[in-house]
């Protein structure tokens, strides 16, 4: 699609700042983030959003809403990695740092770099509870890791203090049961949801937390390619080369949920599935190194539930 406008958003808790690229001496617009703001927003540029990119930053959740109010309205929105769009700013020398410059910044990324940025899509209402119940079970795994980690402290030798924790971890692992009964709950009550998890627990390796992260990390999966689900993933290896010299390949980058539940798949898979057993220790005998067989396996088997679900969608 061809855009003719160029929207740069910077969004915070309270409020957010518009700019729009090109925009000889428009300062940029402020509108408190909440419904009344996204209306006043959608009617101060009715006549430019049919036909603009708007841009924004991940801000721990704060552009979610607008997001969801953009696209119900049928606007293109790209919503940027932090880090890329700090790199952007950085390489066109743009030093100061405010919520407006923020948003002027963005409103010219999305003008230079449109034809390769990814644009948000509808977010089902059950995707989105599930993405938030996943990342409510990794806030609770973190703290019952953290208690355990205190339980075996010598500071926390006092009797008082091991009660504590033996109560906060019989508190944590309980409301983690309940969590997990409600993700099962709401797949079954998901068409969408419980007919991908039946294909992605179909496969050897992959269990019910790999599956939940993948529905929940990744639901573009099944409409990518094999290079796209690989990348996305964090499992593609990237060159470093240079000149004569061919430097080690590395996969960095993806999503980290996605990629350290792969893991873990792969280590399973690797001894019950036949098929990629075989092919780790093929890899193994002709001298790669473990890990990075592990890591091909991991890439193997997310190629492998991406084309499962894509098969399945077309059946």
């Amino acid at each position: 699609m061809s855009y003719i406008h160029f929207i740069g958003i910077d969004v915070s808790k309270q409020w957010f700042d518009v700019a729009i690229h090109d925009a000889k001496a428009a300062k940029p617009q402020r509108f408190q983030n909440c419904g009344e703001g996204f209306a006043a927003f959608a009617s101060c540029f009715a006549k430019l959003l049919p036909h603009a990119l708007v841009v924004l930053e991940s801000t721990g959740g704060y552009e979610a809403a607008l997001i969801a109010f953009l696209l119900a309205n049928r606007v293109a929105v790209h919503r940027a990695n932090p880090l890329a769009a700090k790199h952007f700013i950085r390489s066109v020398r743009l030093h100061g740092k405010t919520d407006q410059l923020d948003a002027r910044a963005l409103a010219r990324y999305g003008a230079e770099r449109h034809a390769s940025l990814r644009l948000c899509r509808v977010t089902e209402a059950a995707q989105q509870a599930l993405q938030a119940l996943l990342s409510r079970r990794a806030d609770l795994l973190a703290m019952r890791v953290a208690e355990q980690n205190r339980s075996l402290h010598p500071g926390y030798a006092d009797a008082a203090l091991k009660e504590s924790l033996r109560a906060m971890r019989k508190l944590l692992d309980a409301q983690l049961e309940k969590l997990e009964r409600r993700i099962a709950e709401l797949i079954a009550q998901s068409p969408a949801l419980s007919a991908k998890f039946a294909v992605l627990t179909s496969v050897k390796g992959v269990g019910r937390q790999t599956a939940f992260a993948l529905l929940a990390g990744m639901p573009e999966l099944g409409s990518l390619t094999r290079r796209q689900a690989a990348s996305l993933a964090g499992v593609a290896p990237h060159p470093r080369d240079s000149g004569k010299a061919a430097g080690y390949r590395r996969t960095i980058g993806g999503r980290y949920a996605v990629k350290s539940c792969l893991f873990m798949a792969a280590m399973a898979a690797r001894r019950y599935n036949a098929g990629l057993k075989a092919f780790f220790e093929r890899l193994v005998h002709n001298g790669k190194k473990p890990m990075v067989a592990l890591v091909a396996v991991m890439r193997k088997l997310v190629t492998i539930l991406n084309a499962k679900l894509r098969d399945a969608a077309y059946a």
